[in-house]
Formats: structure tokens, C-alpha cells, sequence
């Protein structure tokens, strides 16, 4: 007796992830770079900081992988270097303080 092939699952662990862990709002990922980042620099999107806005976004990217469209790719990763920019100033304060 022959063995039915399986049949992919249609919910993906990537989705879960994405959204279970987060909780980013619906479509984040689809706006221009400033709204991207000042999305991912919320405490509710991003609990531990700036640093996981852009592991988030970054994995966004790598997961779309070869479908994601140059323009939504350039966008992303402006978005990308705006939190980094953050980061980096909050960072240079912080040292400065001490």
C-alpha cells in the first residue's frame, strides 16, 4: 500500500514568530523607512530596544528572501540604518553621561 505524499502546512513557524513574539501591527513592514522605524522603536513592538527593531527588520529581509522587490529591499534597509543611526546617538549619550 502506497503512501499518501504529505501535504505542506499552509501556516508557516515564520509567521508565528514574527507576530506572537512581537506583536508588530498589521502591515508594518509595507510603509515608507521612517514609518518602519519609528514602528520598530516602539516599547510595544520592541520590548528590549532599538537593537531588536532591527533584528526584526533584518529578518524580515532574509526571510522575503528573492521575492521581495528591489524597492521594498532599499526601503527596508533605509529603515534599517535610521534605528542604527538611533541606536548609535543613544549610545554616544549614554557614554557621555557617565
Amino acid at each position: 500500500m502506497a503512501r499518501k505524499p504529505r501535504k505542506r502546512a499552509t501556516r508557516r513557524w515564520v509567521r508565528t514568530v514574527t507576530t506572537d513574539s512581537t506583536h508588530p501591527p498589521p502591515r508594518t513592514f509595507t510603509g515608507s523607512a521612517e514609518r518602519i522605524a519609528r514602528t520598530m522603536a516602539r516599547k510595544d513592538v520592541s520590548p528590549k530596544g532599538l537593537g531588536s527593531g532591527i533584528l526584526m527588520i533584518q529578518y524580515f529581509i532574509n526571510r522575503a528572501g528573492t521575492s521581495l522587490p528591489e524597492t521594498r529591499r532599499r526601503e527596508l534597509e533605509r529603515a534599517k540604518r535610521i534605528l542604527q543611526r538611533r541606536a548609535r546617538k543613544k549610545r554616544k549619550a549614554w557614554r557621555s553621561r557617565a
